[in-house]
């Protein structure tokens, strides 16, 4: 079996200040972490914390502006090569994924763009590069999937369905479930990626992954699942389980996880 986690810990400076630190140092952990959002380059992060419990850990740093954006992954497996960032220089810079493979099957850990500040109504800034990160990532996955199965992890920045978020007709206009935004992740299914999340609970409601600080919703549970593991068809029959840690604080985001079952390398 080999356990998987994920989580966007908004600044891990931050949340290493915090007592919910020891959810990394936790020995029942995963074999593979991947954390968003660090916020840090890794030169920044003290020797133990880069590698807790003889975890190795690979980094993508933000080159644009610090303090911005950030991926790590921390892994007990070795893997067999590690690439930073996507191969298309347009989206490289920001940090934003690290790939690790390995002997059964690709591993990507992502921050995948948000859509910016609003322009006018319906839209905002950045969506069109979110929507070209996206493109050029499942390009390159499909490339990376003749090879072997793709297990992809991390922050997507949109709710799927209605089910997805607590307020779904207050949040039509909004980045993060935008029709062409909800599209692509509708384009990756099609292409036989699985939702691990749904394939395990089905219509589960109310399970989310990220609620607003500013306006208290962790309490209300007025949130968003928008932090998934999808993994290629080739893999579904090996899922084992997949949950939601919503009793994790820390952050915004509350960390997901993964069981597949495969022997560990």
């Amino acid at each position: 079996m080999i356990r998987f986690q994920s989580w966007n810990v908004n600044g891990i400076r931050a949340v290493r200040k915090k007592e919910d630190w020891a959810w990394f140092e936790n020995p029942n952990g995963a074999d593979i972490i991947g954390i968003q959002e660090t916020k840090a380059h890794e030169e920044q992060i003290p020797e133990a914390d880069k590698n807790p419990l003889g975890r190795k850990s690979y980094w993508a740093n933000s080159l644009v502006k610090k303090g911005y954006s950030g991926v790590a992954v921390f892994t007990h497996l070795n893997p067999l090569n590690v690439e930073i960032e996507l191969p298309d220089a347009a989206y490289q810079g920001e940090g934003r994924i690290v790939h690790l493979e390995f002997p059964r099957f690709h591993y990507f850990n992502g921050y995948f763009p948000n859509g910016g500040e609003e322009l006018t109504k319906g839209v905002f800034k950045r969506v069109p590069y979110k929507m070209g990160f996206f493109e050029s990532f499942l390009n390159y996955a499909e490339e990376c999937r003749r090879q072997k199965p793709i297990v992809v992890c991390g922050d997507f920045n949109i709710a799927h369905k209605e089910i997805d978020l607590a307020r779904p007709k207050d949040n039509i206009y909004n980045t993060g479930f935008l029709e062409e935004e909800r599209a692509f992740l509708d384009k990756m299914v099609a292409l036989g990626y699985v939702d691990t999340f749904r394939h395990v609970h089905g219509g589960a409601e109310g399970a989310y992954t990220w609620w607003s600080y500013k306006t208290k919703a962790r309490d209300r549970n007025i949130g968003w699942r928008i932090d998934y593991f999808f993994v290629s068809e080739e893999l579904k029959p090996v899922i084992a389980d997949a949950w939601i840690e919503d009793t994790v604080y820390g952050s915004d985001h509350c960390p997901i996880g993964l069981a597949l079952d495969l022997p560990l390398e």
